[in-house]
């Protein structure tokens, strides 16, 4: 059973809505595409993100609490759904919710363009299936190689790398790193740059030889003081002054050495790594 909230009832206006992401798989796809969708209203969503719905009972059961949340507040629940079985299938879409079949909506005409029946798997996108399987491995070795050349710790192998990130402390690069490995499969590195190498502050001879892969980081003073503050509360580290003398100093290395470099202040990790992926050219691998 799922904890069930209620929105308030404000007529047609309303600016809440109750969102189910359902799936008999992981839901991911559903609750991309459903969040992707949502982003362009206006709107507050209590979403409800139930995976591996591949039996009648466990159909019923969301039906149920989907038919609750409705008879409550008279707004229908937002359903968007991605299920094979047929009767699973129908019993969701019987609630009383408004449902959207994510996947559906693109292969009907996409059949109709192709001249090609689907075949629908279970699990065929995120699941270990023989086709994924080599993608697959290639994420974990990804994951591992950026777990193993994180923030400086080695500086071996950097020939496999396919982008070295720089910048200093708490600037995104771990985070970047990690999402270009576990969502492209891209083997990432990344080196900082620390307080005490401001002084005389150069590109290490071991990174000079893979320029072409070098891709700098760098951040507001204002919101790299903030996210230091809150690791080490009222320290020099995180002091807005400390901050601005390391920016200046590794900004003005990366102009030196030709080193493209993206200012993260209002981007998320996804969008520093798309925009990572095409400025180096980087394949993307989807999985």
């Amino acid at each position: 059973m799922i904890d069930i909230q209620f929105p308030q009832n404000q007529g047609h206006e309303t600016l809440e809505r109750s969102v189910f992401f359902i799936s008999d798989g992981t839901a991911i796809t559903a609750e991309i595409l459903g969040q992707a969708v949502l982003s362009q209203f206006p709107i507050t969503i209590t979403s409800y993100t139930l995976p591996f719905v591949t039996s009648n009972n466990r159909a019923e059961e969301i039906k149920h609490q989907i038919n609750t949340i409705y008879q409550a507040t008279q707004i229908r629940p937002l359903v968007f759904y991605s299920i094979i079985s047929n009767e699973v299938k129908n019993i969701i879409t019987s609630s009383d919710g408004f449902c959207l079949d994510v996947v559906q909506t693109l292969v009907a005409p996409l059949q109709e363009e192709i001249g090609l029946e689907p075949k629908p798997e279970l699990h065929s996108t995120h699941g270990l299936s023989k086709k994924n399987l080599n993608k697959y491995d290639a994420r974990i070795a990804a994951i591992d190689y950026a777990l193993a050349h994180d923030d400086g710790i080695s500086l071996r192998n950097l020939e496999q790398a396919q982008v070295i990130i720089l910048g200093v402390s708490r600037c995104g690069k771990t985070p970047t790193s990690l999402y270009l490995a576990m969502q492209f499969g891209i083997q990432a590195a990344n080196y900082p740059f620390i307080a005490d190498d401001m002084d005389n502050l150069q590109l290490p001879a071991a990174l000079k030889p893979f320029q072409q892969k070098l891709f700098g980081l760098t951040i507001s003073p204002e919101r790299l003081a903030a996210i230091r503050e809150e690791r080490r509360e009222n320290s020099r580290y995180a002091s807005l002054r400390q901050c601005r003398i390391e920016l200046a100093e590794v900004e003005a290395l990366f102009r030196k050495n030709k080193i493209n470099y993206l200012n993260t202040t209002n981007y998320s990790v996804e969008e520093i790594s798309a925009k990572i992926i095409d400025s180096m050219g980087l394949k993307r691998r989807i999985f």
